[in-house]
C-alpha cells in the first residue's frame, strides 16, 4: 500500500516540470529522482507548523498563547495565498487540540491529530468558496464536503500552497461565468453547527477561508457570532484581500498578518525538495516575490502566465494601432473565460504595468519579471510613465471590479481595450 502512495505521488509530480531556461535538464530526471521529490513533497504537506515554510517568528506567537491559555474567539489571518496564511491557520486548529502538543507543535499521534489528518474531526466546521449547482442539489459548503477533503489530501501528495482556482479546478465545478462565493444560505448552517454541543475537543474549530467572498447577508450573521461566540470556539478566517472583509468582523478579530516568505527561505526549500541549483532557485525565489505559491508555478507548465502575457501583449498593440476589430475579436475571447480567470487575468495587467514603469528606473533587484515579460519590456516599458501609469492601473482595477460584480465581460474588455488608445499614447 505504501508502495502505491508513492508510486502514485511520482505520478503527480510528473507535469511539475521546470520553467525556466534550463528545463531540458530538469525534464530528464528519472525514475529516483522523482521518487526522491515525491516523498520529500509527501512530508512537506502534512500541516503541521514545522510543515510551514518560514514564518518562525508567527509560529512562536501562535504556539506561546496557546500554552498561555490566551485563545481569542476569532482570528483572522491576512496573506497573500502563498505565504502560508491558510497552513499557518490549519496548524494552529490542530495544535489547539493537539492532547500531547509540544513547546512547538502537534504530536500527531493522538486521536485528534489522526481525526485531523482525515480533515475529518466532529469539532472541526469548514467554510470555503463554492459555485451553486442547485441540479445537482450543492448548496452550501456541506455538499462539497467530500471534494474539500479530497483537496486537502491532494495537497500532502503534491504541494500545499495553493489558491482558489485549484481548489475550484480539482473540485470540478463548473465555474463558467459564475464567480465562487460563500452564499447567503450558509449563514443558516454556521449557527446550527455553533449550536451544537462540543463532542469531544477543547475547542469548536470554525475555518472560514476567504470571508472576502461571503454574501452580505451571511458575513452579517458570521459577525453576530463574532459578537457574542459560544463557549470555547475559535472562529479561524483566511483572506488574502483583508480589505475586503467585512469591517465590522475585522475590526472584532485578532489581526495575524502573514508576510511575504524571505527568498532565502524559498530558495532553499526549491534547492532541497525540487532538486534546483542554486542560481536558479534564487531567480525563482526572487520573481516570487516572498509567495511559494507563485514560485511553485513557474515550474508548472500548467502555468496561466504565458497566455496572460500574450493577452497583454494584444490588448497593448490594439490600443497603439487603433485596431477596433481586433479589439471586437479580443473582448470576445476575454469573455469566453470563466469570471474568476476574467480576474486573475487583470490581476496580472496591473502587475505588467507596475513592473514596466518600474523597469525605467534601471533598478532590477526592484523588478519581479520574468525573461519572457523582461523581452517584452525592452520595448514596452517606454510606454508606461508618469503621465498614464495612474490612469491604467486605475481603468484595470475598475473592469476587475466591474467583473466581480457580473458587469457583462465583452462590454468591460472592448470598454478597457477602448480606453487604452488614449493611455498608451501619452
Amino acid at each position: 500500500m505504501f508502495l502505491f502512495f508513492i508510486l502514485y505521488s511520482s505520478l503527480l509530480m510528473l507535469p511539475l516540470i521546470p520553467k525556466i531556461e534550463n528545463r531540458r535538464r530538469f525534464g530528464n530526471k528519472n525514475k529516483q529522482d522523482l521518487f526522491c521529490i515525491a516523498l520529500n513533497l509527501c512530508y512537506l504537506c502534512q500541516m503541521f507548523f514545522k510543515d510551514v515554510i518560514g514564518q518562525d517568528e508567527l509560529k512562536k506567537q501562535l504556539t506561546e498563547t496557546v500554552r498561555k491559555g490566551l485563545v481569542p474567539h476569532a482570528r483572522l489571518f491576512c496573506g497573500e495565498e502563498g505565504t502560508g496564511a491558510f497552513q499557518l491557520a490549519l496548524a494552529y486548529a490542530r495544535y489547539l487540540n493537539c492532547t500531547d502538543r509540544s513547546d512547538h507543535d502537534s504530536c500527531g499521534k493522538c486521536p485528534s491529530c489522526i481525526k485531523y489528518n482525515e480533515w475529518a474531526h466532529p469539532d472541526l466546521h469548514f467554510v470555503f468558496p463554492m459555485v451553486s449547482n442547485k441540479s445537482a442539489k450543492k448548496e452550501v459548503c456541506d455538499d462539497y464536503l467530500s471534494e474539500w477533503r479530497e483537496f486537502l489530501k491532494k495537497q500532502v501528495t503534491q504541494h500545499s500552497y495553493f489558491n482558489i482556482d485549484t481548489w475550484l479546478r480539482l473540485a470540478q465545478m463548473g465555474v463558467e461565468n459564475k464567480q465562487a462565493i460563500i452564499y447567503a444560505a450558509e449563514s443558516d448552517k454556521i449557527i446550527h453547527k455553533m449550536n451544537l454541543r462540543i463532542y469531544e475537543a477543547a475547542y469548536r474549530i470554525l475555518f472560514v477561508w476567504a470571508p472576502d467572498r461571503m454574501n452580505d447577508a451571511c458575513a452579517n450573521k458570521l459577525l453576530k457570532i463574532i459578537e457574542e461566540p459560544p463557549a470555547n470556539t475559535s472562529i479561524l478566517m483566511v483572506t488574502d484581500r483583508p480589505d475586503r472583509v467585512l469591517g465590522t468582523i475585522a475590526s472584532r478579530s485578532q489581526l495575524v498578518q502573514v508576510r511575504p516568505i524571505q527568498p532565502e527561505i524559498i530558495t532553499g526549500v526549491l534547492e532541497k525538495l525540487w532538486g534546483i541549483q542554486e542560481a536558479d532557485a534564487r531567480q525563482i525565489a526572487h520573481l516570487s516575490g516572498g509567495n511559494y505559491f507563485k514560485a511553485t508555478e513557474y515550474l508548472s507548465i500548467d502555468n496561466d502566465d504565458a497566455y496572460f502575457l500574450e493577452q497583454f501583449k494584444t490588448i497593448m498593440r490594439n490600443g497603439w494601432t487603433r485596431n477596433v476589430v481586433a479589439m471586437k475579436s479580443f473582448s470576445e475571447e476575454m469573455a469566453s473565460m470563466g469570471r474568476e480567470k476574467q480576474k486573475s487575468f487583470l490581476s496580472f495587467c496591473q502587475r505588467q504595468i507596475r513592473e514596466n514603469f518600474i523597469n525605467c528606473l534601471h533598478e532590477p533587484s526592484l523588478n519581479y519579471m520574468s525573461k519572457e515579460e523582461a523581452d517584452f519590456a525592452k520595448n514596452f516599458s517606454p510606454y508606461v510613465n508618469e503621465r498614464n501609469v495612474m490612469d491604467m492601473m486605475e481603468e484595470l482595477s475598475l473592469a476587475e471590479r466591474h467583473v466581480s460584480r457580473n458587469v457583462n465581460s465583452k462590454m468591460v474588455f472592448f470598454d478597457l481595450s477602448m480606453r487604452i488608445i488614449v493611455l498608451v499614447k501619452r
